[in-house]
C-alpha cells in the first residue's frame, strides 16, 4: 500500500520563468562591451555541468564553501570564453539572470497542477516529500511559494545531513527514514528518467516519469503528463 509520494523539485513542482542561457550571456556581454568567443561555448558549457554534482562529503564542508565554488565555477567560464575583463560581475548577473538555483527566487514559477495535486494528496492521508537535486536551501524557497505546509520532509542533495544526488541511493533512503516508510510504501515522481526512474526504482521505489511535453514515450513502465493524474493512479488510500 501506497503512504507516501515523493516529488523530483525542478521541472515537476516548478519552472523558472528566466530567459535562456544563451540570451542573457549575449546581453550582459553587450550591456559590459565585451566579446564572447562562441566557438568555445559548447566545450564551456559541458565543463561547467560535468562540475556541478553535488559534493564530495569532507570534514570541512559548508554552504558558504558551496556557494563560493558556485561563483568560482561560473567566473572560470566566463573566461574560458575569452572574456578577461568585469568576470565577477558578468558571472554574478549571468546566474541571476539564468535563473541558478542560488537566485530562484527571483523567477520561480509553480505549475498550476501542483497546488492542486499537493493538497488532494495531503487531504486523502499521504505522506509528501521533496527529493531534490539542488545546491541551495529549499526550506525558504518553498515557504515563499506557499507548499511549505505540504510536506512531511524537503530532502537537498546541498544538504550537509544529506551530501547525496540523484539516482545515488543514499538520498532516497535518507528520505524514506525522514517520514518513516518503507521503500515498497513510496512512489517517487519525476521528469528525469535517471535521476528520478532509475534512482528510485535501484533502491525499491516505484517511479512515475512525469513526462509534460511528451518526449519520453516508453521510458518508464508508468508515465503521466500532468501531476493532476497522480491521484487516480495512486488510488485510495
Amino acid at each position: 500500500m501506497v503512504k507516501a509520494v515523493f516529488f523530483d523539485f525542478y521541472k515537476t513542482l516548478f519552472v523558472h520563468e528566466a530567459q535562456s542561457f544563451e540570451t542573457s550571456l549575449q546581453n550582459i556581454a553587450a550591456r559590459y562591451g565585451v566579446e564572447i568567443n562562441w566557438e568555445r561555448f559548447e566545450t564551456a558549457m559541458e565543463r561547467l555541468f560535468a562540475s556541478t554534482s553535488a559534493p564530495t562529503p569532507t570534514p570541512d564542508y559548508s554552504l558558504l564553501a558551496s556557494s563560493i565554488t558556485v561563483m568560482l565555477r561560473e567566473c572560470e567560464f566566463i573566461r574560458e570564453l575569452g572574456i578577461e575583463k568585469h568576470v565577477e560581475q558578468i558571472a554574478w548577473e549571468l546566474l541571476q539572470s539564468a535563473g541558478h538555483p542560488l537566485f530562484t527566487a527571483n523567477n520561480t514559477l509553480l505549475y498550476d497542477d501542483a497546488v492542486p495535486t499537493l493538497e488532494h494528496l495531503q487531504n486523502a492521508g499521504f505522506k509528501l516529500a521533496i527529493v531534490s537535486n539542488w545546491d541551495t536551501p529549499l526550506g525558504p524557497l518553498t515557504e515563499r511559494l506557499g507548499i511549505a505546509d505540504y510536506f512531511d520532509a524537503i530532502v537537498a542533495s546541498h544538504d550537509a545531513r544529506v551530501r547525496s544526488e540523484k539516482p545515488d541511493p543514499h538520498i532516497f533512503n535518507y528520505a524514506l527514514a525522514a517520514i518513516g516508510v518503507s521503500a515498497e510504501e513510496a512512489v517517487h515522481v519525476g521528469d528525469t528518467y535517471e535521476a528520478d526512474i532509475v534512482g528510485a526504482r535501484d533502491v525499491g521505489i516505484r517511479p512515475i516519469l512525469l513526462d509534460r511535453d511528451g518526449t519520453q514515450t516508453g521510458r518508464s513502465d508508468e508515465t503521466i503528463q500532468r501531476l493532476s493524474e497522480l491521484p487516480e493512479i495512486l488510488g485510495p488510500h
